[in-house]
């Protein structure tokens, strides 16, 4: 009996052991999306966008992870979520036969002394079956100043980046300041998510220079949001002192550039500039300012590239004014009105002796120029010898030599290359003016070329 009871124990675990390695663990390797993450560039104290890889499970039997570790643990400035779970060190994980996990990875940066990009790199070190696999992860890191919810003036330095929060100010609300701020060439500054400079009462002078730019950009510097609009408000002036604004580099705002209302004759010159890719209005101009632009290209709006709303002064002399917005929108490239209204009384303000020359106004719809006045408001404006995209031309003396709907023979609008060849009606039908050379620096002279470039 004893014999039986014996043989029948040892069947039961020979079925159970069995059973077991049936089911058990492959003794196999895990396999990766990818060997590496690279997060290029980060600033320091900014934290990155998540990026992640998936952890596959290739066999045919389930593995078991023994050991997932962030190996510069809790120190590390990477942070790791693996299948929903955040932390630095987990064990004992199964992934059935052909399935597979997410990783998440995030990095933030501590400050360093250098003005160069670092590389900060660490490692996630999976075990399994008693073998080491690695996922490197590599961050370039960038120590900038930082400017949140802050009043500025002075002269910035341009040895790194500037980065915004919130509402950066030159003056104070409600207060006459009269401050200034000077920003050099090669200053690049990064803004983040609805950041805006504002300039009260008081003046911005930005020196840029031929490929010596400064630039204004939003904080994400991942390639995604290379074309991404709106991730930051933009620069608005309110009864602005005179200021100025040479070749400057403003891209992805919601608004880039608005003027609103003056207290000197001369608001704002803006020259050598381009502005791209807002989320409404490249260049808005507001209540009555007054602004002188020359050699400016301001690209792709989500709205107008550039609004002049309820009366003002302008002065624009060879500037394109180009909207190829992928998506739909919600009004031309150029709009100018003299009025507005208010609890239902509409109001007027006088446009007074503007002008326009030189200039271009084209893009994807039909009528992209529009000037929409009402007679019982003052307005006083020329346009000579532009480029407009206008399916009914307005028949008025105070338009001289200006061509209508001729296509600019853009080099690639979609790659925002506004260079033209030589069979382009831009070329060769501009006025002389003031303005010798254009964006690029390329001398303008005999008859020169409508827009900001020059054919060399």
């Amino acid at each position: 009996m004893r014999s039986t009871i014996c043989l029948a124990a040892l069947c039961a675990c020979f079925v159970i052991t069995s059973c077991k390695k049936s089911n058990g663990f492959t003794k196999n390797h895990l396999d990766f999306s990818t060997d590496s993450i690279l997060f290029d560039t980060v600033f320091t104290t900014v934290g990155s966008t998540t990026e992640y890889f998936r952890i596959y499970n290739n066999n045919s039997q389930p593995i078991l992870i023994d050991d997932i570790q962030l190996m510069g643990g809790s120190a590390s400035p990477y942070r790791i979520n693996v299948d929903g779970v955040s932390g630095v060190h987990f064990m004992d994980i199964e992934i059935p036969p052909g399935d597979s996990l997410f990783c998440f990875v995030e990095v933030t940066l501590d400050v360093n002394a250098g003005t160069l990009p670092l590389v900060v790199s660490d490692s996630i070190r999976f075990t399994t079956n008693g073998s080491d696999q690695f996922v490197h992860l590599d961050a370039w890191g960038q120590d900038a100043y930082f400017h949140a919810n802050e009043v500025v003036s002075g002269t910035w330095a341009n040895d790194k980046p500037h980065v915004l929060y919130g509402t950066v100010a030159v003056g104070y609300p409600g207060i006459d300041s009269g401050l200034t701020l000077t920003i050099p060439a090669g200053t690049d500054i990064y803004c983040h998510k609805d950041a805006i400079l504002i300039v009260y009462k008081s003046s911005i002078d930005i020196d840029g220079s031929l490929d010596n730019e400064v630039t204004f950009q939003g904080d994400r510097l991942e390639s995604f949001y290379d074309d991404v609009a709106g991730q930051w408000w933009g620069i608005r002036l309110i009864e602005a002192q005179q200021s100025t604004i040479d070749y400057a580099n403003i891209k992805n705002a919601s608004v880039a550039l608005q003027v609103d209302s003056t207290l000197d004759p001369l608001t704002l010159t803006l020259s050598n500039s381009i502005i791209h890719n807002s989320a409404y209005f490249g260049l808005n101009i507001n209540a009555g300012a007054n602004v002188t632009a020359e050699n400016c290209l301001v690209s792709d709006a989500g709205l107008c590239c550039a609004y002049l709303f309820a009366g003002g002064e302008y002065h624009f002399k060879h500037c394109d004014f180009v909207n190829y917005w992928s998506g739909g929108r919600g009004g031309p490239a150029f709009l100018l009105t003299n009025w507005w209204t208010n609890a239902g009384i509409t109001y007027t303000r006088d446009v007074v002796t503007s002008d326009f020359t030189n200039c271009v106004v084209y893009g994807n719809i039909a009528d992209e120029w529009e000037v929409d006045t009402l007679a019982a408001g003052f307005v006083d404006f020329s346009v000579q010898n532009c480029l407009l995209a206008r399916e009914e031309a307005y028949d008025y003396p105070n338009y001289i030599l200006s061509l209508w709907n001729q296509i600019p023979q853009f080099t690639d609008p979609q790659m925002q290359d506004f260079h033209f060849p030589s069979t382009s009606p831009l070329n060769g039908n501009a006025v002389l003016t003031s303005v010798t050379s254009d964006l690029e620096g390329i001398f303008r002279s005999g008859s020169p070329d409508i827009g900001c470039y020059e054919l060399p």
